[in-house]
Protein backbone atom coordinates (compact mmCIF):
# COMPACT_ATOMS: atom_id res chain seq x y z
CA UNK A 1 0.00 0.00 0.00
CA UNK A 2 1.49 3.35 -0.97
CA UNK A 3 1.66 6.26 1.43
CA UNK A 4 -1.14 8.10 -0.32
CA UNK A 5 -3.54 5.15 0.01
CA UNK A 6 -2.66 4.75 3.67
CA UNK A 7 -3.14 8.47 4.21
CA UNK A 8 -6.56 8.34 2.58
CA UNK A 9 -7.64 5.32 4.65
CA UNK A 10 -6.65 6.91 7.94
CA UNK A 11 -8.79 10.00 7.40
CA UNK A 12 -11.75 10.23 9.69
CA UNK A 13 -15.12 10.00 7.99
CA UNK A 14 -17.03 13.15 8.70
CA UNK A 15 -20.43 13.85 7.25
CA UNK A 16 -21.31 17.52 7.43
CA UNK A 17 -24.51 17.29 5.38
CA UNK A 18 -27.71 17.43 7.41
CA UNK A 19 -30.72 15.31 6.57
CA UNK A 20 -30.81 12.17 4.47
CA UNK A 21 -28.13 10.98 2.13
CA UNK A 22 -28.10 12.71 -1.22
CA UNK A 23 -27.33 11.08 -4.55
CA UNK A 24 -23.63 11.14 -5.37
CA UNK A 25 -22.64 13.85 -7.83
CA UNK A 26 -20.54 12.96 -10.82
CA UNK A 27 -17.91 15.12 -12.41
CA UNK A 28 -19.18 17.46 -15.08
CA UNK A 29 -15.90 17.14 -16.93
CA UNK A 30 -13.93 14.14 -18.14
CA UNK A 31 -10.60 13.53 -16.38
CA UNK A 32 -7.39 13.51 -18.37
CA UNK A 33 -6.20 10.03 -19.37
CA UNK A 34 -2.53 9.00 -19.49
CA UNK A 35 -0.56 5.85 -20.16
CA UNK A 36 0.77 3.85 -17.21
CA UNK A 37 3.37 5.67 -15.12
CA UNK A 38 3.36 7.81 -11.97
CA UNK A 39 0.00 7.92 -10.23
CA UNK A 40 -2.60 10.50 -11.23
CA UNK A 41 -2.84 13.61 -9.10
CA UNK A 42 -6.45 14.54 -8.37
CA UNK A 43 -7.69 18.08 -7.88
CA UNK A 44 -11.19 18.41 -6.41
CA UNK A 45 -13.28 21.45 -7.34
CA UNK A 46 -16.61 22.51 -5.80
CA UNK A 47 -18.76 25.48 -6.79
CA UNK A 48 -22.45 26.39 -7.16
CA UNK A 49 -23.18 25.50 -10.78
CA UNK A 50 -26.96 25.33 -10.33
CA UNK A 51 -29.47 27.05 -8.04
CA UNK A 52 -29.72 30.74 -7.06
CA UNK A 53 -25.93 31.10 -6.69
CA UNK A 54 -25.23 29.66 -10.16
CA UNK A 55 -23.80 32.94 -11.54
CA UNK A 56 -20.78 32.30 -9.28
CA UNK A 57 -20.12 29.07 -11.19
CA UNK A 58 -21.06 30.26 -14.67
CA UNK A 59 -17.45 30.41 -15.89
CA UNK A 60 -16.42 27.04 -14.44
CA UNK A 61 -16.82 24.98 -17.59
CA UNK A 62 -14.60 27.41 -19.50
CA UNK A 63 -11.98 27.41 -16.74
CA UNK A 64 -11.95 23.63 -16.29
CA UNK A 65 -11.60 23.04 -20.02
CA UNK A 66 -8.79 25.60 -20.16
CA UNK A 67 -7.04 23.84 -17.26
CA UNK A 68 -7.46 20.42 -18.89
CA UNK A 69 -5.78 21.76 -22.01
CA UNK A 70 -3.03 23.48 -20.04
CA UNK A 71 -2.34 20.38 -17.93
CA UNK A 72 -2.82 17.75 -20.67
CA UNK A 73 0.84 16.74 -20.46
CA UNK A 74 0.76 16.54 -16.67
CA UNK A 75 3.01 18.38 -14.23
CA UNK A 76 6.64 17.63 -13.48
CA UNK A 77 7.52 16.99 -9.84
CA UNK A 78 10.96 15.76 -8.83
CA UNK A 79 11.79 14.82 -12.40
CA UNK A 80 8.63 12.71 -12.82
CA UNK A 81 5.63 13.69 -14.92
CA UNK A 82 2.35 13.18 -13.07
CA UNK A 83 -0.98 13.05 -14.92
CA UNK A 84 -3.65 15.38 -13.52
CA UNK A 85 -7.36 14.68 -13.09
CA UNK A 86 -9.85 17.42 -12.18
CA UNK A 87 -12.95 16.13 -10.38
CA UNK A 88 -15.78 18.67 -10.34
CA UNK A 89 -18.83 18.74 -8.06
CA UNK A 90 -21.86 21.03 -7.97
CA UNK A 91 -22.94 22.33 -4.56
CA UNK A 92 -26.36 23.15 -6.06
CA UNK A 93 -26.25 26.38 -3.99
CA UNK A 94 -27.00 24.25 -0.92
CA UNK A 95 -24.65 24.17 2.12
CA UNK A 96 -25.66 20.61 3.02
CA UNK A 97 -24.98 19.46 -0.51
CA UNK A 98 -21.62 21.25 -0.49
CA UNK A 99 -20.56 19.33 2.61
CA UNK A 100 -21.75 16.06 1.13
CA UNK A 101 -19.88 16.38 -2.17
CA UNK A 102 -16.75 17.51 -0.32
CA UNK A 103 -16.82 14.28 1.67
CA UNK A 104 -17.31 12.34 -1.57
CA UNK A 105 -14.25 13.99 -3.10
CA UNK A 106 -12.15 13.29 -0.02
CA UNK A 107 -13.27 9.77 0.84
CA UNK A 108 -14.39 8.28 -2.48
CA UNK A 109 -12.47 10.15 -5.17
CA UNK A 110 -9.44 10.53 -2.86
CA UNK A 111 -8.37 13.90 -4.22
CA UNK A 112 -4.95 15.32 -3.33
CA UNK A 113 -6.08 18.92 -2.90
CA UNK A 114 -9.48 20.61 -2.72
CA UNK A 115 -10.47 23.88 -4.41
CA UNK A 116 -13.74 25.66 -3.63
CA UNK A 117 -15.31 28.92 -4.73
CA UNK A 118 -18.48 30.91 -4.40
CA UNK A 119 -20.08 32.35 -1.22
CA UNK A 120 -20.02 31.08 2.39
CA UNK A 121 -22.82 28.64 1.56
CA UNK A 122 -20.36 26.68 -0.59
CA UNK A 123 -16.89 27.51 0.69
CA UNK A 124 -17.55 27.11 4.42
CA UNK A 125 -19.00 23.57 4.51
CA UNK A 126 -16.37 22.37 2.04
CA UNK A 127 -13.60 23.96 4.10
CA UNK A 128 -15.03 22.40 7.27
CA UNK A 129 -15.07 18.95 5.67
CA UNK A 130 -11.45 19.41 4.61
CA UNK A 131 -10.34 20.64 8.02
CA UNK A 132 -11.90 17.66 9.76
CA UNK A 133 -10.52 15.16 7.25
CA UNK A 134 -7.06 16.77 7.12
CA UNK A 135 -7.38 17.57 3.42
CA UNK A 136 -5.44 20.55 1.98
CA UNK A 137 -8.01 23.07 0.79
CA UNK A 138 -7.86 26.47 -0.93
CA UNK A 139 -11.00 28.60 -1.04
CA UNK A 140 -11.99 31.96 -2.49
CA UNK A 141 -14.86 34.27 -3.49
CA UNK A 142 -16.01 34.85 0.09
CA UNK A 143 -15.03 37.95 2.09
CA UNK A 144 -12.58 36.61 4.62
CA UNK A 145 -14.64 37.40 7.74
CA UNK A 146 -17.66 35.21 6.85
CA UNK A 147 -15.24 32.45 5.85
CA UNK A 148 -13.05 32.69 8.97
CA UNK A 149 -15.44 33.76 11.72
CA UNK A 150 -18.39 32.00 10.10
CA UNK A 151 -16.44 28.78 10.73
CA UNK A 152 -15.75 29.85 14.34
CA UNK A 153 -12.12 30.54 13.56
CA UNK A 154 -9.85 31.64 16.41
CA UNK A 155 -7.41 34.36 15.25
CA UNK A 156 -4.83 33.02 17.73
CA UNK A 157 -4.94 29.50 16.28
CA UNK A 158 -6.34 29.68 12.76
CA UNK A 159 -7.00 26.48 10.84
CA UNK A 160 -4.63 23.61 10.04
CA UNK A 161 -5.58 22.54 6.51
CA UNK A 162 -7.78 25.26 5.03
CA UNK A 163 -6.49 28.44 3.35
CA UNK A 164 -8.40 31.33 1.82
CA UNK A 165 -7.63 34.25 -0.49
CA UNK A 166 -9.97 37.16 -1.16
CA UNK A 167 -10.72 40.63 0.20
CA UNK A 168 -12.49 41.54 3.44
CA UNK A 169 -15.38 43.60 4.73
CA UNK A 170 -12.96 46.40 5.55
CA UNK A 171 -12.15 46.61 1.84
CA UNK A 172 -15.71 46.58 0.50
CA UNK A 173 -16.78 49.15 3.10
CA UNK A 174 -13.87 51.38 2.07
CA UNK A 175 -14.67 50.99 -1.63
CA UNK A 176 -18.39 51.62 -1.18
CA UNK A 177 -17.97 54.67 1.06
CA UNK A 178 -15.28 55.97 -1.29
CA UNK A 179 -17.78 55.82 -4.15
CA UNK A 180 -20.51 57.47 -2.07
CA UNK A 181 -18.27 60.27 -0.84
CA UNK A 182 -17.50 61.21 -4.44
CA UNK A 183 -21.12 62.25 -5.10
CA UNK A 184 -23.67 64.53 -3.42
CA UNK A 185 -26.18 62.72 -1.18
CA UNK A 186 -27.77 63.19 2.25
CA UNK A 187 -25.60 60.33 3.62
CA UNK A 188 -28.70 58.31 4.60
CA UNK A 189 -28.16 54.62 3.77
CA UNK A 190 -30.66 51.77 3.64
CA UNK A 191 -29.20 48.32 4.32
CA UNK A 192 -30.36 45.00 2.83
CA UNK A 193 -28.74 42.27 4.93
CA UNK A 194 -30.25 38.77 4.67
CA UNK A 195 -30.05 36.05 7.27
CA UNK A 196 -27.12 34.20 5.71
CA UNK A 197 -23.34 34.11 6.07
CA UNK A 198 -22.71 37.26 4.07
CA UNK A 199 -25.70 39.23 5.36
CA UNK A 200 -24.93 38.54 9.00
CA UNK A 201 -21.28 39.54 8.49
CA UNK A 202 -21.97 42.70 6.46
CA UNK A 203 -24.64 43.84 8.94
CA UNK A 204 -22.69 42.88 12.07
CA UNK A 205 -22.73 45.69 14.63
CA UNK A 206 -19.02 45.26 15.40
CA UNK A 207 -17.35 43.78 12.31
CA UNK A 208 -19.65 44.93 9.51
CA UNK A 209 -20.93 48.13 7.93
CA UNK A 210 -22.66 49.83 10.93
CA UNK A 211 -19.65 51.09 12.95
CA UNK A 212 -17.66 52.27 9.93
CA UNK A 213 -20.61 54.06 8.33
CA UNK A 214 -21.27 55.90 11.59
CA UNK A 215 -17.60 56.85 11.83
CA UNK A 216 -17.66 58.24 8.28
CA UNK A 217 -20.80 60.31 8.80
CA UNK A 218 -23.39 58.02 7.22
CA UNK A 219 -26.68 57.09 8.91
CA UNK A 220 -27.64 53.44 8.38
CA UNK A 221 -31.24 52.24 8.41
CA UNK A 222 -31.18 48.47 8.90
CA UNK A 223 -34.71 46.96 9.00
CA UNK A 224 -33.31 43.62 10.16
CA UNK A 225 -32.53 40.22 8.67
CA UNK A 226 -34.73 38.51 6.09
CA UNK A 227 -34.70 35.13 4.40
CA UNK A 228 -33.19 34.85 0.93
CA UNK A 229 -35.73 34.28 -1.88
CA UNK A 230 -38.10 36.73 -0.17
CA UNK A 231 -40.93 37.74 -2.50
CA UNK A 232 -42.10 40.92 -0.74
CA UNK A 233 -39.73 43.77 0.15
CA UNK A 234 -42.47 46.26 1.11
CA UNK A 235 -41.28 46.46 4.72
CA UNK A 236 -37.70 47.30 3.72
CA UNK A 237 -38.82 49.80 1.08
CA UNK A 238 -41.14 51.55 3.54
CA UNK A 239 -38.34 51.74 6.10
CA UNK A 240 -35.93 53.25 3.56
CA UNK A 241 -38.52 55.80 2.43
CA UNK A 242 -39.12 56.87 6.03
CA UNK A 243 -35.36 57.35 6.45
CA UNK A 244 -35.17 59.24 3.13
CA UNK A 245 -32.37 56.86 2.14
CA UNK A 246 -30.62 58.24 -0.94
CA UNK A 247 -28.17 55.32 -0.85
CA UNK A 248 -29.12 51.64 -0.75
CA UNK A 249 -26.54 48.96 -0.01
CA UNK A 250 -26.44 45.34 1.05
CA UNK A 251 -25.45 41.86 -0.07
CA UNK A 252 -28.21 39.77 -1.65
CA UNK A 253 -28.62 36.99 -4.19
CA UNK A 254 -29.66 37.93 -7.77
CA UNK A 255 -33.38 36.97 -7.49
CA UNK A 256 -33.74 39.10 -4.34
CA UNK A 257 -32.06 42.08 -5.98
CA UNK A 258 -34.45 41.93 -8.91
CA UNK A 259 -37.51 41.67 -6.66
CA UNK A 260 -36.33 44.56 -4.50
CA UNK A 261 -35.45 46.86 -7.40
CA UNK A 262 -38.71 46.22 -9.27
CA UNK A 263 -40.78 46.75 -6.12
CA UNK A 264 -38.78 49.85 -5.13
CA UNK A 265 -39.62 51.47 -8.45
CA UNK A 266 -43.27 50.49 -8.14
CA UNK A 267 -43.46 51.90 -4.61
CA UNK A 268 -41.68 55.16 -5.35
CA UNK A 269 -38.29 54.60 -3.72
CA UNK A 270 -35.72 56.38 -5.89
CA UNK A 271 -32.19 56.20 -4.40
CA UNK A 272 -29.42 58.23 -5.98
CA UNK A 273 -26.90 55.42 -5.43
CA UNK A 274 -27.45 51.65 -5.25
CA UNK A 275 -24.32 49.67 -4.31
CA UNK A 276 -25.07 46.01 -3.67
CA UNK A 277 -22.71 43.08 -3.29
CA UNK A 278 -23.15 39.57 -4.69
CA UNK A 279 -26.24 40.18 -6.87
CA UNK A 280 -24.85 42.98 -9.03
CA UNK A 281 -21.54 41.32 -9.86
CA UNK A 282 -22.67 39.51 -12.97
CA UNK A 283 -23.67 40.72 -16.45
CA UNK A 284 -26.43 38.11 -16.63
CA UNK A 285 -28.00 39.53 -13.47
CA UNK A 286 -27.78 43.10 -14.76
CA UNK A 287 -29.25 42.19 -18.15
CA UNK A 288 -32.18 40.52 -16.38
CA UNK A 289 -32.99 43.87 -14.76
CA UNK A 290 -33.44 45.69 -18.07
CA UNK A 291 -33.20 49.46 -17.72
CA UNK A 292 -33.13 49.08 -13.91
CA UNK A 293 -29.53 47.88 -14.30
CA UNK A 294 -28.22 51.20 -15.62
CA UNK A 295 -26.14 52.98 -12.98
CA UNK A 296 -26.06 50.25 -10.33
CA UNK A 297 -22.72 49.88 -8.55
CA UNK A 298 -20.86 47.03 -6.90
CA UNK A 299 -17.45 45.76 -5.82
CA UNK A 300 -15.05 44.54 -8.50
CA UNK A 301 -12.60 41.78 -7.55
CA UNK A 302 -11.36 41.09 -11.08
CA UNK A 303 -11.76 42.60 -14.54
CA UNK A 304 -9.99 42.62 -17.91
CA UNK A 305 -8.39 45.90 -16.77
CA UNK A 306 -6.59 44.29 -13.83
CA UNK A 307 -2.82 44.38 -14.56
CA UNK A 308 -2.11 40.73 -13.73
CA UNK A 309 -1.24 37.61 -15.72
CA UNK A 310 -1.53 33.87 -15.22
CA UNK A 311 1.42 31.89 -13.89
CA UNK A 312 0.07 28.85 -15.78
CA UNK A 313 -0.75 30.21 -19.24
CA UNK A 314 1.10 33.54 -19.27
CA UNK A 315 -2.10 35.26 -20.39
CA UNK A 316 -3.09 38.72 -19.20
CA UNK A 317 -6.48 39.35 -17.59
CA UNK A 318 -7.62 40.93 -20.85
CA UNK A 319 -6.54 37.89 -22.88
CA UNK A 320 -8.35 35.45 -20.58
CA UNK A 321 -11.51 37.58 -20.67
CA UNK A 322 -11.32 37.82 -24.47
CA UNK A 323 -10.91 34.04 -24.73
CA UNK A 324 -13.95 33.55 -22.52
CA UNK A 325 -16.09 35.83 -24.68
CA UNK A 326 -14.86 34.25 -27.90
CA UNK A 327 -15.38 30.65 -26.76
CA UNK A 328 -18.65 31.07 -24.83
CA UNK A 329 -20.22 34.01 -26.72
CA UNK A 330 -20.97 35.48 -23.28
CA UNK A 331 -19.77 38.63 -21.56
CA UNK A 332 -16.82 38.22 -19.19
CA UNK A 333 -17.70 37.74 -15.53
CA UNK A 334 -15.69 38.32 -12.36
CA UNK A 335 -15.39 34.70 -11.11
CA UNK A 336 -13.24 33.82 -14.16
CA UNK A 337 -10.13 35.30 -12.57
CA UNK A 338 -10.49 33.57 -9.22
CA UNK A 339 -11.44 30.16 -10.63
CA UNK A 340 -8.29 30.39 -12.75
CA UNK A 341 -6.16 31.48 -9.78
CA UNK A 342 -7.33 28.53 -7.69
CA UNK A 343 -5.71 26.18 -10.20
CA UNK A 344 -2.58 28.31 -10.35
CA UNK A 345 -2.19 27.89 -6.59
CA UNK A 346 -3.00 24.17 -6.68
CA UNK A 347 -0.45 23.39 -9.39
CA UNK A 348 2.21 25.58 -7.77
CA UNK A 349 1.63 23.89 -4.39
CA UNK A 350 1.75 20.37 -5.82
CA UNK A 351 5.01 21.19 -7.61
CA UNK A 352 6.60 22.51 -4.42
CA UNK A 353 5.33 19.82 -2.04
CA UNK A 354 8.22 17.90 -0.46
CA UNK A 355 6.17 14.68 -0.49
CA UNK A 356 3.31 14.41 -2.98
CA UNK A 357 1.82 11.51 -0.99
CA UNK A 358 1.56 13.51 2.24
CA UNK A 359 -1.40 15.75 2.96
CA UNK A 360 0.71 17.63 5.47
CA UNK A 361 3.43 18.30 2.89
CA UNK A 362 0.91 19.59 0.35
CA UNK A 363 -0.67 21.72 3.09
CA UNK A 364 2.75 23.15 3.96
CA UNK A 365 3.33 24.01 0.30
CA UNK A 366 0.01 25.87 0.18
CA UNK A 367 0.88 27.76 3.35
CA UNK A 368 4.20 28.96 1.90
CA UNK A 369 2.70 30.12 -1.42
CA UNK A 370 4.20 33.29 -2.87
CA UNK A 371 2.70 33.48 -6.34
CA UNK A 372 1.80 36.16 -8.86
CA UNK A 373 -1.57 35.05 -10.25
CA UNK A 374 -4.30 36.28 -12.56
CA UNK A 375 -5.86 38.06 -9.55
CA UNK A 376 -2.64 39.49 -8.12
CA UNK A 377 0.01 38.36 -5.65
CA UNK A 378 -1.13 35.60 -3.29
CA UNK A 379 0.93 34.87 -0.18
CA UNK A 380 -0.17 33.61 3.22
CA UNK A 381 1.59 34.76 6.36
CA UNK A 382 0.95 38.50 6.41
CA UNK A 383 -2.85 38.55 6.24
CA UNK A 384 -5.31 39.89 8.84
CA UNK A 385 -5.49 36.40 10.39
CA UNK A 386 -3.72 33.11 9.84
CA UNK A 387 -4.96 31.22 6.75
CA UNK A 388 -6.10 34.40 4.94
CA UNK A 389 -4.35 36.19 2.07
CA UNK A 390 -5.77 39.46 0.76
CA UNK A 391 -6.41 40.38 -2.89
CA UNK A 392 -7.18 43.87 -4.27
CA UNK A 393 -10.66 45.38 -4.56
CA UNK A 394 -12.02 48.29 -6.58
CA UNK A 395 -15.47 49.76 -7.20
CA UNK A 396 -17.48 49.53 -10.41
CA UNK A 397 -20.66 50.90 -11.97
CA UNK A 398 -22.78 49.34 -14.70
CA UNK A 399 -23.12 51.76 -17.61
CA UNK A 400 -24.61 51.41 -21.07
CA UNK A 401 -22.05 49.74 -23.29
CA UNK A 402 -21.16 49.41 -26.93
CA UNK A 403 -20.24 45.75 -27.42
CA UNK A 404 -22.52 44.66 -24.57
CA UNK A 405 -25.77 46.11 -23.25
CA UNK A 406 -23.98 47.14 -20.03
CA UNK A 407 -20.29 47.43 -19.23
CA UNK A 408 -18.75 47.42 -15.76
CA UNK A 409 -16.78 50.67 -15.47
CA UNK A 410 -14.11 51.01 -12.76
CA UNK A 411 -15.06 54.13 -10.76
CA UNK A 412 -13.04 53.77 -7.55
CA UNK A 413 -9.47 52.46 -7.24
CA UNK A 414 -8.30 53.98 -3.96
CA UNK A 415 -7.29 50.55 -2.60
CA UNK A 416 -5.67 49.42 -5.86
CA UNK A 417 -4.33 52.40 -7.83
CA UNK A 418 -2.70 50.02 -10.34
CA UNK A 419 -6.18 49.17 -11.69
CA UNK A 420 -7.04 51.99 -14.14
CA UNK A 421 -10.20 54.07 -13.67
CA UNK A 422 -12.87 54.22 -16.36
CA UNK A 423 -14.45 57.39 -14.99
CA UNK A 424 -16.33 58.81 -11.96
CA UNK A 425 -19.41 57.36 -10.28
CA UNK A 426 -22.62 58.90 -11.65
CA UNK A 427 -25.88 59.34 -9.75
CA UNK A 428 -28.84 57.21 -10.77
CA UNK A 429 -31.39 59.96 -10.20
Amino acid sequence: MDAHSFDAKRRRFVTLAAGGALAASTSAFSPLVFAAGPRTLKIGYVSPQTGPLAPFGEADRFTIQQMQTTLKNGIVIGGKTYPVSIVVKDSQSNPNRAGEVANDLILKDKVDIMLVSGTPETANPVSDACELNEMPCVSTVVPWQPWFFGRKGDPKKGFRFTYHFFWGLEDVISVYTGMWQAVQTNHSVGGLFPNDGDGNAWGDAKLGFPPVLAQKGFTLKDPGRFQSMTQDFSAQISSFKQANAQIVTGVVIPPDAKNFLVQARQQGLKPKVISIGKALLFPTSIEALGDLGDGLSTEVWWSPSHPFKSSLTGQSARQVADDYERITSKQWTQPIGFAHALFEIAVDSLKRAKDIDSNEAIRDAVATTKLDTLVGHVAWGSGPVKNVAKTPLVGGQWVKGQKHRFDLAIVNNQLAPNVPLSGPLKLIA
